[in-house]
């Protein structure tokens, strides 16, 4: 947390380009600017590492910075098995930094070097959902009528029904579901956008039996076995468990986001409805959740072939 006693607030770092204490100041701005906590933390991680890496080159100050030295940062993230989405990511942020401080400060002679820098081409490559039979696998296992089975039961339901990311579905307090209508208002979303969310007539009937046997005080929908908000950890510990007890892989949280778009589109729904219910921005990102398998293709071409149709 930077406060105004900080060297960043003081008049000097105006005349001095340290890149440390100036991406104080950019995170500081992104605080002002009321950015998401997890967009703050993206910026302060990706650009740690990039502080990081600039010093061990002696590179302590803007200006020292050329676009031959980002191309080198993204080597080295490279070579130590970054993916490319990750690698972007990077990139992106370094981009952000360096652009703000190019408006904040408006340096005499300086001249941006990402300007020279293109991003790292990154695949489009179709990310595989967690499947049906797994899920009913993991369901299998909440068989005992605990309040935790029910719980549990209910967390997998409403992922694969909404298909929201975790940090969506962690934020979600009760007063942001309606059970009756079966919508949930995600407040939370990305870029602090907030939209509807719809549930099933199971999930809505799983997620009531939950509510009703809870008997904390906690607005939190999901808590933990001590009351409290469920955490990333607790439901990626809560589907490892499961998964050991099935005997299937563990699926990750966002496996169930890529399961909702593939099984909401053989359903027929467009993708423009589904890239607005999944929060995205644009259609681009949804390319990567619709992976057509094998069996989708052979369908589709039987189906819509022109010569049975129109010969």
């Amino acid at each position: 947390m930077i406060n105004h006693q900080d060297s960043a607030f003081s008049s000097d770092l105006y005349h001095n380009d340290g890149l440390e204490e100036w991406i104080g100041v950019f995170l500081h701005a992104c605080h002002s600017r009321n950015l998401a906590v997890g967009t703050i933390e993206f910026y302060r991680k990706k650009l740690s590492c990039f502080v990081q890496f600039s010093s061990s080159l002696a590179i302590l100050n803007i200006s020292q910075i050329t676009a031959d030295h980002i191309r080198c940062f993204l080597i080295y993230l490279e070579e130590r098995k970054h993916r490319p989405g990750g690698v972007h990511c990077y990139y992106r942020s370094v981009k952000t930094f360096l652009r703000w401080y190019e408006y904040e400060v408006e340096p005499v002679g300086w001249r941006n070097p990402m300007n020279k820098v293109k991003g790292p081409v990154v695949p489009l490559e179709p990310l595989d959902p967690v499947s049906i039979e797994t899920i009913q696998a993991l369901m299998n296992t909440c068989h005992r009528g605990s309040l935790l089975d029910t719980r549990d039961r209910a967390v997998l339901l409403v992922l694969l029904d909404t298909g929201m990311r975790l940090a969506e579905f962690l934020a979600l307090n009760k007063g942001d579901l309606d059970p009756i209508k079966g919508t949930i208002l995600i407040r939370s979303g990305k870029g602090r956008k907030v939209r509807t969310s719809y549930l099933g007539e199971k999930s809505r009937h799983v997620l009531r039996l939950y509510l009703k046997g809870r008997k904390d005080y906690n607005p939190a929908l999901w808590v933990s076995r001590s009351g409290e908000r469920l955490t990333e950890t607790g439901v990626r510990m809560m589907l490892r468990r499961r998964s050991v007890n099935a005997g299937v892989p563990a699926p990750s949280p966002h496996d169930f986001r890529r399961a909702f778009a593939i099984e909401r589109w053989r359903a027929g729904v467009d993708i423009l409805t589904i890239s607005r219910l999944m929060g995205h921005s644009s259609l681009q990102v949804l390319n990567r959740y619709l992976k057509q398998v094998g069996e989708d293709l052979e369908r589709a071409a039987k189906m819509s072939s022109p010569v049975d149709l129109n010969l």
